[in-house]
């Protein structure tokens, strides 16, 4: 187990909906946070609104590797290790594919896919260094039931769940203390989300809950809103653990 309080978070997508809740709710609990997002503007009335020095803003287009690979490096001289990266950056551009381009389609893809490799691979040093680390990518389940006139978000979302299998798979058994999950905050009240949805500040509290647990258990598990669901299993795992009367432990977001 980790005190991963006195280390540094970065949040991508952190100038608006649940990026900047997220800022926030790190600061709350006394961690050192960047917050990546293309909008300097954003960023830095969101510094003014949380009025404290936990809080430093760096303007960075996800999109961009060496954007990235610049603003990691800034974080490392002038802060120290990155310790938690939350992937929440990502593009819902409400387009049809008749009125789709195959530029317009890998932009978006290059955001919410490129976007949280570049900034995943540019964590891991740091982590891989100090030997630990927590990663979560913010998910959506638009990949099993896509929404029309969102093909491109659909697409990149999906391959971003895949994205945390594959990185469990090779950083699991070599660094089981780098800890990767999934996390479906659920809908929400922001742009991206609906008027009805839930306040992204209580998601951003259950989001560094999460993130602020540095548990071995937890990796490569998905969350949902404020559980974690129970990883898939072949037919011979699902039979033996009726036969046992096993259950997969779960995981709860207790605010």
């Amino acid at each position: 187990m980790y005190d991963l309080t006195s280390g540094i978070a970065v949040v991508t997508g952190a100038s608006e909906g649940l990026g900047r809740a997220l800022c926030a709710a790190f600061v709350g609990e006394g961690v050192t946070t960047i917050g990546l997002s293309r909008s300097t503007a954003r960023l830095h009335a969101l510094r003014e609104e949380l009025a404290t020095d936990l809080f430093h803003p760096i303007a960075t287009d996800v999109s961009d590797p060496d954007a990235v690979r610049t603003a990691f490096a800034q974080i490392a001289q002038h802060h120290g290790a990155v310790s938690i990266l939350i992937n929440n950056a990502a593009l819902y551009p409400h387009r049809d594919t008749l009125d789709e381009t195959a530029e317009s389609f890998m932009h978006t893809v290059s955001v919410n896919l490129g976007g949280a490799f570049s900034c995943s691979r540019a964590a891991l040093g740091p982590m891989v260094a100090q030997g630990y680390g927590r990663i979560i990518n913010v998910g959506s389940f638009a990949d099993i039931a896509p929404a029309p006139a969102a093909a491109a978000y659909s697409v990149s979302k999906g391959a971003q769940r895949i994205l945390t299998r594959a990185l469990v798979a090779d950083l699991g058994d070599r660094f089981p203390d780098i800890i990767i999950n999934d996390w479906m905050p659920g809908i929400l009240n922001t742009n991206m989300g609906l008027a009805h949805g839930l306040d992204p500040k209580q998601a951003a509290a259950r989001g560094v809950q999460l993130a602020l647990r540095h548990d071995r258990a937890l990796n490569g598990l998905l969350f949902e809103v404020d559980r974690s669901k129970p990883p898939a299993m072949g037919w011979k795992r699902k039979a033996l653990n009726m036969i046992l009367r096993q259950k997969p432990p779960q995981f709860f977001l207790d605010v």
